[in-house]
C-alpha cells in the first residue's frame, strides 16, 4: 500500500517564496508532498524555496514542532511566516537560543539598508568584499541576524536568525526591519562611523581644525571622530534631513503604539555600545 502524501500549507508571504518550476505547490500555498524518505520539516521547507529564516512557527496536525520534526504520511502541516513583532532576545522553540543583543549583517546585495541601519546607531556588520561563508561564520560568532536578498545565504545551517529583503528601496527595506524586530525610538542617531561601524568619539574642534574647510569651520563647532578610519563627523544639514525622515517612518510604524515615542533620539539613558 502506497503512503498517504503529507499536506503543507504555506501561510502569507511564504506562498510567494514557493519554487514554481515544478508540480506542486498552488496558488493558495498548499503542497501535497509526497513522504518518500525520513525528512526534517526544516530540509522540506528549504527544498520547497522558503529559507528557514523566514519561518515563524511550525504545526503537525495541530501540534507545534521545532524544525527537526521528520514528516509522516498522511499529516498536515501549517508553516506560518515570522510576524511583528519579533522578539529575538527571546527563546522559542524554532529558535532555543536567542541573541544577546540586537546586532546584523548586512549582506553586499543589501549596502544602502546597513548605511541606515549604522545611522540609526545600530551595530550592523558590512563588508561588501565577503562571501556567504564567512558572512554566516561572522553572524554566528558574533551572534547577528542576517539581512540579505540571497535565498541561499539564508539556507545556511549557520544562519539561525534573518530576513530576507523583498524590496530594492532601502528605506522600505528599513521600515521593514524596524517593524518586525519592533525596533522602537529613541535610536542612537550619527552615533557609528557609516564606514567602519566603530562608535564615534567627541573631538575638540580645535584639534581637527586644520582638516575643515573654511565654511565648516565658520558654522559648526560640534565634532565626532571615527577611532577607527579617523572621519570627522558634524551636523550638517544632512543629519536635519535623516532626522525627518526618521521621524516620518517612525510615525507610520509606531503612532498607534499608547505611549510611544516617535521621536528619533538620542536617548540619554541607554549610550551605544
Amino acid at each position: 500500500m502506497s503512503k498517504r502524501p503529507a499536506i503543507l500549507h504555506f501561510h502569507g508571504y511564504l506562498a510567494d517564496l514557493l519554487r514554481r518550476d515544478e508540480p506542486g505547490p498552488d496558488a493558495r500555498g498548499m503542497v501535497i508532498y509526497p513522504v518518500t524518505r525520513r525528512a526534517s520539516i526544516k530540509d522540506i521547507i528549504e527544498a520547497l524555496g522558503p529559507p528557514h529564516t523566514e519561518i515563524g512557527r511550525i504545526e503537525a496536525d495541530g501540534r507545534e514542532v521545532g524544525f527537526g520534526h521528520l514528516l509522516e504520511p498522511g499529516e498536515e502541516v501549517d508553516l506560518r511566516p515570522l510576524a511583528a513583532p519579533f522578539n529575538v532576545l527571546r527563546p522559542s522553540l524554532l529558535r532555543p537560543e536567542p541573541l544577546p543583543r540586537i546586532a546584523f549583517a548586512v549582506d553586499a546585495n543589501a549596502g544602502q539598508l546597513a548605511t541606515l541601519l549604522r545611522t540609526l546607531g545600530f551595530d550592523t556588520a558590512y563588508d561588501r568584499t565577503l562571501d556567504d561563508t564567512p558572512l554566516a561564520e561572522l553572524a554566528a560568532r558574533e551572534g547577528r541576524i542576517v539581512l540579505s536578498k540571497d535565498r541561499g545565504l539564508l539556507k545556511r545551517s549557520l544562519v539561525v536568525f534573518g530576513c530576507l529583503i523583498r524590496t530594492d528601496k532601502p528605506h522600505e527595506q528599513l521600515r521593514a526591519i524596524l517593524r518586525l524586530f519592533d525596533l522602537r525610538p529613541p535610536y542612537h542617531l550619527f552615533s557609528r562611523c557609516l564606514l567602519c561601524n566603530v562608535p564615534l568619539e567627541p573631538v575638540p574642534k580645535a584639534e581637527i581644525m586644520h582638516r575643515l574647510l573654511p565654511l565648516t569651520r565658520q558654522h559648526y563647532s560640534d565634532f565626532h571622530r571615527c577611532p577607527s578610519c579617523d572621519k570627522i563627523y558634524w551636523p550638517g544639514s544632512h543629519h536635519d534631513h535623516m532626522r525627518e525622515r526618521i521621524e516620518k517612518i517612525c510615525r507610520d510604524l509606531f503612532m498607534d503604539s499608547a505611549g510611544s515615542n516617535t521621536s528619533p533620539g538620542p536617548d540619554k539613558r541607554n549610550p551605544p555600545v
